[in-house]
């Protein structure tokens, strides 16, 4: 038989420590080796009984669940830290990953998950909660967003436009490249002026040139 994942519980509720306790005494691979209370608790419990698991709360009176993570990591590197908490936004999941957690559980997970967690890490692996999973899987597949259209007050064509005139091309070479009358370039460049409320033509592509749209 393999020996038992020895794990200690760090949180400040007494209720919720006794529901762990429970719950890890019903299975036979896991053993629950101390339970602490605060931060500084979990340190000397690591030290006293160097356990393989640390299911770690976040927040807890003096040393907080994330600089106890840092600790325990530094001083225990065999010890693996599970991050179990009521906090899902991505600022706390962030400091927890960052502080050395190799894991990360909501605490409405349920046993069967809890379990799989604690045995995940134990073996090196690294695991989180579903839904945060899956938030940042979303984050890393969603398609990156467009950039910003420079001046979305103009008309695609307007655009064209301004974007020669900052080039310090003439109304006559604008016509041509783009295939329009010279006194439709004038319409568009007074266009551009009006909507971009500018004094005149050599406003309008000081403007642009500033932008980037050259």
């Amino acid at each position: 038989m393999a020996d038992p994942i020895r794990v200690v519980i760090a949180d400040d509720h007494p209720l919720f420590r006794d529901g762990l306790r429970t719950m890890l005494a019903d299975h036979d691979g896991l053993e629950c080796v101390g339970e602490a209370a605060t931060g500084d608790e979990v340190l000397a419990r690591v030290r006293d009984t160097r356990p393989d698991v640390v299911l770690m709360d976040l927040q807890m009176p003096g040393l907080d669940g994330i600089e106890a993570t840092r600790r325990v990591v530094s001083a225990a590197p065999g010890t693996a830290v599970l991050a179990l908490t009521m906090f899902d936004d991505d600022t706390s999941v962030n400091a927890a990953l960052r502080a050395g957690a190799r894991g990360y559980l909501l605490k409405g997970a349920t046993q069967a998950e809890l379990v799989r967690a604690i045995e995940s890490v134990a073996g090196g692996q690294a695991i989180l909660a579903e839904p945060i999973a899956e938030r940042i899987l979303d984050r890393l597949t969603r398609p990156a967003e467009e950039p910003a259209t420079l001046f979305p007050q103009l008309t695609e064509r307007e655009r064209d436009v301004l974007r020669l005139v900052a080039a310090g091309a003439p109304n006559g070479r604008i016509g041509r490249e783009l295939g329009i009358s010279e006194k439709t370039v004038r319409n568009h460049v007074s266009n551009i002026v009006l909507k971009l409320q500018l004094v005149d033509r050599t406003q309008a592509a000081l403007r642009a040139r500033e932008a980037g749209l050259i």
